[in-house]
């Protein structure tokens, strides 16, 4: 569990729950699942003093939920909010995937995993296989913003350490310094995300100023991710339809690319499952009240545009899947229509060639009927007259066929 007091003047990282509110700045409290399953009545109990408020049976489900897909929901005291994250299992980039192979392989067999938390092994491409769609929950108080997040979460220990590498070292008895060692050790435990060691330090003055703001800047964050696996996904779609217009191809790993469909539907249907989550926050943003100062209705202005701004990276990530899916499917029918011409040229080839063949055979057989008496059959001349006839209408067909084509390939 990791605690942050964020207030004007910086983010300071505190080693325990406080005994009470502070009195500027709001609370960010961090925890992995099963940490937060193991100290829920603490967690509870901690809420319950700091700000009177417990949280809801069925909301703990929900956190605790780690297929859970994405959603909002709310109380009169707070709000839930429920997104999957995007996370690579493996951070090495590994080589597009040979879609046309020399043989049959054996299929990959997906195994059960070795423990509850650690994502299933799949078949199919690398860059689709390494992905770890996870819940993370976002319970959004007043003055307190409570995640729950995967265990190792790197979204949480990159924004964490962006964070703290804005603040000076300036800290106190019930915390640790925002030094860079600090920030090092962060990094040291991001992980393997998408999308992350990129961004921008975080200035003072940009320092989240709500508790809602801290979750619109941390679900922001995932989205991106999101946007940066695109150029993988195009690499690897590329390097697919390099590999299904191949004439040649004699096998094609129907397995891999039914993977890929699969797991493209499935990122289409998280992120429909976000954006509908996002939409139904930005619905309840309309209906809170305004607030009395101009401070406070700048706020809310750019609670609005911040969340109008996540949901326009949602939809431009949507946009982005069903167009692999469509190329996708482009990519199998040009491979099928590559692979009927090909059988259309032989077919076409295989015609013309008994076409010149059947007046010879015609001749052949004329001579070998066993009549007595023929024309030429008993001639000295005869054979070398039928020779060259078969010869010449040979030839005459070849070039005929050749003039229109019959005989030529398409390319």
């Amino acid at each position: 569990m990791r605690i942050f007091h964020i207030h004007s003047s910086g983010v300071q990282e505190l080693t325990a729950l406080p005994a009470q509110m502070p009195a500027q700045g709001f609370l960010w409290v961090a925890c992995a699942r099963p940490a937060f399953q193991a100290r829920l009545a603490e967690i509870q109990g901690r809420l319950q003093a700091l700000i009177g408020l417990q949280l809801v049976d069925l909301h703990v489900s929900d956190l605790l939920n780690a297929q859970l897909p994405s959603h909002y929901d709310y109380t009169s005291q707070y709000d839930l909010l429920v997104f999957r994250r995007l996370a690579t299992v493996q951070g090495d980039a590994a080589p597009p995937e040979q879609l046309v192979t020399a043989a049959p392989a054996a299929p990959a067999v997906a195994t059960e995993p070795d423990h509850p938390h650690a994502p299933a092994k799949r078949s199919g491409p690398p860059v689709l296989r390494r992905i770890d769609t996870s819940p993370v929950g976002f319970a959004v108080f007043d003055q307190l913003l409570l995640t729950v997040h995967p265990t190792d979460c790197a979204v949480r220990d990159a924004y964490a350490t962006r964070l703290l590498a804005a603040t000076p070292a300036n800290g106190n008895g019930n915390g640790t310094n925002a030094t860079a060692s600090h920030a090092a050790h962060g990094n040291a435990h991001a992980g393997p995300g998408i999308g992350e060691g990129r961004s921008s330090p975080i200035s003072g003055s940009r320092l989240p100023t709500s508790p809602a703001d801290l979750m619109l800047r941390v679900v922001n964050q995932m989205v991106d991710g999101y946007l940066d696996l695109r150029r993988e996904l195009t690499r690897q779609l590329d390097h697919w339809q390099t590999e299904l217009l191949k004439p040649r191809a004699r096998y094609v790993n129907w397995t891999s690319l039914l993977e890929a469909r699969l797991s493209l539907h499935m990122l289409d249907e998280i992120c429909e499952d976000q954006r509908t989550a996002v939409q139904d926050w930005i619905d309840a943003l309309e209906t809170w009240a305004l607030p009395d100062t101009p401070t406070g209705l700048r706020e809310l202005d750019l609670l609005k545009v911040r969340s109008r701004d996540v949901l326009e990276h949602i939809e431009r990530v949507v946009h982005h899947v069903r167009r692999l899916e469509q190329s996708t499917e482009t990519a199998v029918q040009m491979h099928f229509s590559v692979q009927s011409n090909r059988t259309n040229d032989i077919m076409r080839t295989l015609t013309a060639l008994t076409a010149v063949f059947l007046p010879l055979n015609l001749i052949a057989g004329i001579f070998g009927m066993n009549f007595e008496f023929i024309p030429l059959v008993h001639k000295a001349d005869g054979f070398w007259w039928a020779m060259g006839s078969m010869v010449f209408i040979a030839v005459a067909l070849v070039l005929l066929f050749w003039r229109k084509r019959y005989l030529a390939r398409t390319r």
